[in-house]
């Protein structure tokens, strides 16, 4: 249930690359693992890694255990990245005064804007659990990001920080390319469409579905305009819309067959055409 593999892993003008200098545990390198294939990367290097690849890790892993069984050790961050073009340091330690000089951060949002547009190998590097990137490592960095988290507490979890910077990559993609790419299919839509003749159709359900209501006409009005602002206030999509009109079209058929209304019942539904002719 975790992998479709007939969907391809999305393409990018770049290459990215995740490095993890240090990784101490192998339930972090496992999560890690997951966090990627999740959103669409495959590609991960160790330095120095102080743990190996064990049951935990690939239990960790899941479907994504075929990246622990490609992934290359180095001995030296200086050799994992020697390939790239743009080397990305991140951390969670945003010193204040005087050592801010050493460390301009771009939050993960900003690096995607960037990353979307750009090409090349690009290496994103992650330091070991509980100790995160040393100086001389992040000096060796091209660019520095952060993650968003609260000043009272910012440093995350190891495979938290890879998972929420690959979010934001893969967060990029689907706004830019989904339905447009093989490898980002139009599952969930990322607009809600409102067919105008469905639309008009659906007020028309809601008005007649208040006309039969019982009591004074300044109760049925008040539903309606409460039913028709409610649909809109919660942006229903034009599936949602269909289900919905149908609804009432039932109930308002029932109203009349209780009310004897014969010439509703004949006419029932076709009274509603679903789409504007003008569209």
């Amino acid at each position: 249930m975790g992998q479709r593999s007939n969907v391809p892993l999305p393409t990018d003008p770049y290459r990215l690359t995740v490095v993890l200098v240090g990784v101490s545990h192998p339930g972090n390198l496992g999560a890690v693992c997951r966090g990627m294939l999740n959103h669409g990367f495959d590609r991960l290097r160790l330095v120095n890694p102080q743990c190996t690849i064990d049951d935990e890790a690939r239990s960790r892993a899941k479907h994504a255990g075929i990246i622990l069984d490609d992934v290359s050790v180095h001995s030296t961050l200086e050799d994992a990245v020697s390939d790239t073009t743009l080397v990305v340091g991140t951390s969670g330690k945003r010193e204040l005064g005087r050592k801010t000089v050493f460390r301009h951060f771009l939050y993960p949002w900003d690096l995607a804007a960037r990353l979307e547009h750009g090409e090349g190998h690009i290496a994103l590097v992650f330091g070991e659990e509980g100790k995160g990137l040393s100086h001389e490592d992040l000096a060796r960095c091209d660019m520095l990001a952060t993650l968003p988290t609260w000043e009272g507490y910012p440093i995350a979890n190891l495979s938290h920080a890879v998972t929420l910077f690959l979010y934001e990559l893969h967060r990029m993609r689907v706004h830019t390319r989904q339905g447009r790419d093989a490898a980002l299919p139009d599952v969930v839509p990322l607009h809600v469409r409102n067919d105008p003749g469905l639309r008009k159709a659906f007020r028309e359900s809601i008005e007649q579905f208040a006309a039969v209501l019982p009591g004074l006409d300044e109760r049925r009005m008040s539903i309606r305009q409460a039913l028709i602002r409610q649909a809109a206030k919660g942006g229903a999509s034009d599936d949602e819309l269909t289900r919905l009109l149908g609804a009432y079209l039932d109930a308002t058929t029932a109203l009349q067959r209780v009310a004897g209304d014969e010439a509703w019942l004949k006419q029932r539904r076709r009274r509603l055409p679903l789409r504007d002719e003008e569209s």
